[in-house]
């Protein structure tokens, strides 16, 4: 048995969904513990393919469970969507439950997102618009509508009525945008309400249950650790914790029921909205990585900028998350190149350093310091093995993990399930670590796959 965290290592649109959705297969329940509408996770499987934005990947398997955690912000409106299109394609939302203390993006919430953007001119965070972080603010202040309010007409009509007519006069005044209708409000959100009631449930005591049942569970967060609220690249940041760390919050855990944490990241680097990007590239190559990459937005459709891959964040992800192992994705993407870079080390005001620097100001004056490394310039999109890699592809592999001193478990060459190469089950058990601490290859036998995790400094590759 094991309960497994899989993060973003990078600034979010790592290729999670695909990961996760992975993953589902070996596991009995999979838990979304973070974020909101704000994110999306895109998972092709044979010639379908399917956009996520609230709902786990797991969905796509029948018989794994699926929960939106308390830390999630849901908008019902969004969530409905998504359940109406799952079963238009035959996917049962069946096994789908909904945390009752889980906050809800209400129509305000998107019009002072959209608002205090448009209010900050050069100064913008880049956000998508949907609602969130005014959602989170609310949380804190002590004053946001949970889902167990929604199913509770008489308190959700109480709660709304008092707080349409407090944010109805930051609209007008500050904003100078039209009031709401608390009544008609009500009346949308009660009929979303219904829908949803049959999923709603004590989502922490379930996730309980299921631990006491020593079943498989997979928590899964959105977005990535650079844009974490705490440790992110802040005030470029979303507005939850997305880091390993949260993920206890986030579905109600406690750290001792983790076994191990997955990072996923691209074998390049993305970045979709505004903030310093030391790897970033502007010119013809930016341009390739980004139309190889389809690198677009599942949430908005906005460009995502393109860059190398950059070590030194990496490292910070292992630290800031305890990364057992990783998964590299879209390594397909740079077959046609013929070199590569990767940053091993920022240069700020002449001084030389190997680590991320939570300065912000530091932090957007620091100019990266590359390797480079020879191309292989050859299709590795068929490639199922580890064998099957061109040497050049796998020595770029093996490089980056010495450099972020963690194995690479899983390597991704394309979208499908089946576009993927397996290098360790981190459900089941090792079956042969890509690489240990060092960049040394390691072969593992495990005896029991049932055995809970003994955590190797110098591996990290059993549990």
């Amino acid at each position: 048995m094991a309960n497994v965290i899989v993060i973003g290592a990078q600034w979010g649109d790592e290729g999670k969904g695909k990961i996760v959705d992975l993953l589902s297969k070996s596991a009995d329940v999979v838990v979304r513990y973070q974020g909101g509408a704000n994110a999306g996770h895109t998972v092709v499987v044979r010639d379908q393919t399917f956009k996520l934005h609230l709902i786990p990947s797991g969905i796509l398997y029948s018989d794994t469970e699926c929960i939106i955690g308390s830390g999630t912000a849901i908008d019902p409106k969004v969530l409905i969507e998504e359940l109406d299109r799952l079963e238009a394609l035959n996917v049962s939302t069946d096994n789908l439950w909904i945390a009752q203390t889980a906050h809800v993006t209400m129509p305000y919430h998107r019009m002072f997102d959209q608002a205090s953007e448009r209010s900050r001119g050069n100064r913008k965070i880049g956000t998508t618009g949907r609602g969130i972080g005014p959602t989170y603010a609310d949380k804190s202040e002590r004053m946001g509508i949970r889902v167990l309010d929604l199913m509770d007409p008489d308190e959700l009509r109480e709660q709304l009525r008092w707080t349409i007519a407090s944010k109805n006069v930051i609209l007008e005044k500050l904003y100078e945008l039209p009031p709401l209708d608390a009544e008609v409000t009500i009346a949308e959100y009660l009929g979303y309400a219904e829908r949803l009631r049959p999923h709603v449930v004590d989502s922490s005591l379930h996730i309980d249950r299921a631990l006491r049942q020593r079943r498989n569970i997979l928590f899964e967060g959105a977005q990535g650790t650079l844009l974490d609220l705490d440790h992110g690249t802040y005030p470029y940041v979303t507005s939850s914790n997305p880091v390993a760390g949260g993920a206890c919050v986030g579905a109600g855990v406690g750290p001792t029921a983790i076994d191990r944490v997955i990072g996923v990241a691209k074998a390049y680097t993305t970045r979709v909205g505004e903030g310093p990007f030391p790897t970033e590239l502007d010119g013809d190559i930016g341009t390739a990585l980004c139309k190889r990459g389809a690198e677009f937005g599942t949430t908005t459709g906005r460009r995502r900028r393109c860059g190398w891959f950059d070590a030194v964040i990496g490292r910070y992800a292992v630290r800031i998350n305890g990364l057992d192992c990783l998964a590299v994705t879209k390594l397909d993407v740079l077959d046609t190149l013929p070199e590569i870079k990767v940053c091993v080390a920022y240069e700020v005001d002449g001084e030389r350093f190997t680590e991320y620097p939570t300065s912000a100001s530091r932090f957007a004056r620091c100019k990266p310091l590359y390797k480079t490394m020879p191309g292989w310039q050859q299709s590795t999109a068929s490639c199922r093995t580890l064998e099957d890699l061109p040497r050049q592809a796998l020595t770029y592999l093996k490089f980056l993990a010495e450099l972020m001193k963690v194995p690479i478990a899983i390597v991704s060459l394309g979208a499908s399930r089946d576009q993927t190469i397996i290098v360790e089950d981190p459900i089941h058990g090792p079956k042969r670590a890509l690489l240990d601490a060092n960049g040394a290859p390691v072969d593992i036998q495990v005896a029991n796959a049932d055995t809970v995790r003994a955590r190797s400094s110098s591996t990290h590759s059993t549990f």
